[in-house]
């Protein structure tokens, strides 16, 4: 069963998207949790979270965290947050690795 975001990258779900290549998407959260709330994916469906990587997706990890840093620039923020949810009772609902980045408003520490 295709998840959400293989739908979305498959164009079957309309997205906001900000930013595509041949390895991932970014595209706006359509619950936002902060001004500005991106969600980066890869294109590759095999890793349903962290921990399922493997040694052979370290180029593809590099390539995501990068575009998180472009896109982030290219949103004008200068300071944000970086979040990757690993596993249900870590707060993943959809399991596709995606890195969300949040700006746009102070953020405090620890999270929920």
């Amino acid at each position: 069963m295709a998840t959400l975001f293989k739908k979305i990258i498959d164009k079957e779900i309309p997205a906001s998207i900000v930013y595509e290549d041949d390895l991932c998407l970014a595209f706006r959260d359509i619950n936002p949790q902060a001004p500005v709330h991106i969600l980066v994916i890869p294109k590759i469906t095999s890793i349903d979270k962290l921990s399922s990587a493997q040694p052979q997706h370290q180029s593809l990890l590099g390539h995501l965290l990068i575009k998180t840093q472009e896109i982030a620039r290219a949103e004008n923020l200068p300071d944000y947050r970086v979040v990757i949810n690993n596993g249900e009772k870590a707060g993943q609902s959809v399991f596709h690795l995606h890195i969300h980045i949040l700006g746009g408003r102070d953020f405090s520490w620890p999270p929920g």
